[in-house]
């Protein structure tokens, strides 16, 4: 599944080519990407809508859209494990997985393909409220190490499923989970209570660095789904520390990368880097 650092690549890659468009028309092929709502529901509401905003919220995309110099909601893209966005023009071939395209102004149409029908693309009358359960993002200035130290002692649980509630902390995922606790140190079935302050402050240091290096190479290409808008692979892959090496040498002291299963996720780590 797409995780911070992918929404975030399709998001300043398609800001671009959809802010400040108006959807002429739009067209549904597989109805539970657009979730209970109708098509012709769906299409009243954003047809003839411009796109005053692009922008992501935790692994959502969200496009503001407005009307008459009014608010008319916004679209909700949650690309799940295979959806893909992107813009072409409106008169190349669809692909056989595309579920919903709206057409653009200009003569281009932005399609949302999905392989294995997972992913959503919903209209909703107030973004906020829809993402308002929703834990701060890591890349943000409410991410301070003081609010992460509390935070950690208020909860009391294992680090790796607390890092991948999203209510605790928007956009991590299993990849980038992995990653960040061994750049830190700490062991994924570690207490969250029981993490010193100077581990509190790696950790911190190594969500940051870990998504900020992500974004910089347009995420990772972890299998053969993952493609930016312009189609191309991520590049972090290369860069892995942890995920997906079982067996093979850990970069840092050369003991082999172990698995298990961490509340029903495979995880990844170096049981001497990281000691529990």
């Amino acid at each position: 599944m797409p995780e911070l650092p992918e929404v975030e690549t399709a998001v300043r890659l398609l800001r671009p080519q959809l802010v400040g468009r108006t959807i002429a028309s739009a067209r549904v092929f597989w109805p539970r990407t657009i979730g209970g709502q109708r098509a012709a529901e769906f299409g009243r509401a954003v047809v003839g809508a411009r796109v005053v905003g692009l922008r992501r919220r935790a692994k959502f995309i969200v496009a503001d859209l407005g009307r008459d110099g009014q608010g008319a909601g916004a679209l909700l893209v949650h690309l799940r494990m295979t959806g893909r966005l992107y813009v072409e023009a409106a008169r190349a071939p669809r692909d056989r997985f595309v579920k919903l395209e709206l057409s653009l102004d200009g003569g281009r149409v932005l399609r949302f393909l999905d392989v294995r029908k997972f992913g959503r693309f919903l209209h909703v009358a107030d973004a906020e409220a829809e993402l308002s359960k929703l834990g701060p993002e890591p890349l943000s200035p409410a991410f301070r190490v003081e609010w992460l130290a509390r935070a950690l002692r208020e909860r009391r649980r294992r680090i790796k499923p607390l890092l991948l509630d999203q209510q605790f902390l928007a956009g991590m995922g299993n990849i980038y989970t992995d990653e960040c606790l061994h750049r830190s140190g700490i062991h994924p079935l570690a207490r969250s209570d029981r993490i010193d302050g100077e581990r509190v402050k790696r950790l911190h240091q190594a969500i940051r660095a870990t998504l900020r290096a992500a974004i910089a190479r347009e995420g990772s290409s972890f299998d053969t789904f993952y493609r930016t808008p312009e189609g191309k692979p991520g590049g972090y892959q290369d860069r892995f520390r942890v995920y997906g090496r079982t067996g093979e040498p850990c970069g840092s002291c050369g003991e082999p990368i172990r698995r298990v299963l961490v509340g029903q996720r495979g995880t990844h780590f170096c049981a001497n880097c990281q000691k529990r």
